[in-house]
């Protein structure tokens, strides 16, 4: 009776141990979720993130003990004490050890997240641009998102969005890496989640348009010519017919 009590507050408990996960580089053991608050008990990290409609307005910033504004104008029309994030989080850590008593450490079910790679505008080599790696339908919200070029990690040019909750309760995030195109260059978004038996690599390379050869060009050009040539003969064939008909209906308006 408790546990259904505790469960209509709204605490969602994940009870994933580290010996059944098979991860070796996630380090979490409980998570616990009240809403946008996540906190995982392995240490002092969580998220508090306030959305709207689904878009994130804010997120407190734990280590700094700041309030973060998605769009840094927000803070001049409104304002958040990070005081309140924490509070919520420390609540969320007492009720989650609550649960795991209760439900005596019961392993939650790992969804398989799903992996997108596609970049921001259209590619032009030796132009910036910024590659995305969308996540979606991450379950439990404990994940790795680390960025390979040419099958070396990168660190720098590299942020991420908090977990993004989801009305069926599961979450997605978003990794940005910025990067200048080139024809010799490939990149993988590479995932690490309990719900994968070994870490997801969507791979991404620039897709260069096949450049044309002096022949195609030659015969683009030929082909052009004689399109216009064929025009010009077809035009003058029918002005003298026309004028021919006209000539003939006005002898015949004469007799």
């Amino acid at each position: 009776m408790i546990l259904n009590e505790a469960l209509t507050l709204g605490v969602f408990v994940l009870t994933t141990m580290m010996s059944n996960c098979g991860g070796e580089d996630i380090v979490a053991d409980h998570v616990g979720c009240y809403g946008t608050t996540i906190y995982q008990s392995y240490g002092p990290g969580g998220q508090y993130t306030q959305e709207f409609d689904g878009d994130e307005l804010f997120y407190v910033n734990l280590e700094k003990k700041e309030t973060v504004w998605r769009l840094p104008m927000f803070s001049k029309f409104a304002g958040f004490d990070p005081q309140g994030g924490l509070r919520n989080i420390a609540v969320l850590k007492h009720n989650l050890d609550i649960l795991i008593k209760l439900s005596n450490s019961t392993a939650a079910t790992n969804e398989v997240p799903e992996v997108t790679v596609f970049p921001k505008s259209p590619v032009t080599l030796g132009q910036p641009n910024l590659l995305i790696c969308f996540v979606d339908n991450i379950f439990p919200p404990v994940i790795n998102i680390t960025w390979l070029s040419n099958g070396h990690t990168v660190t720098e040019g590299v942020a991420e969005t908090n977990f993004l909750p989801k009305d069926d309760h599961s979450f997605s995030k978003i990794s940005y890496l910025t990067f200048l195109p080139s024809d010799d260059d490939v990149y993988d978004c590479k995932v690490d989640h309990w719900g994968l038996e070994r870490p997801l690599l969507k791979h991404w390379e620039p897709e260069i348009p096949t450049p044309v050869t002096e022949l195609t060009e030659t015969v683009v050009c030929a082909l052009g010519l004689v399109v216009g040539l064929v025009g010009i003969v077809v035009g003058t064939i029918l002005i003298i017919r026309g004028l021919r008909s006209g000539s003939v209906s006005r002898h015949q308006g004469t007799l």
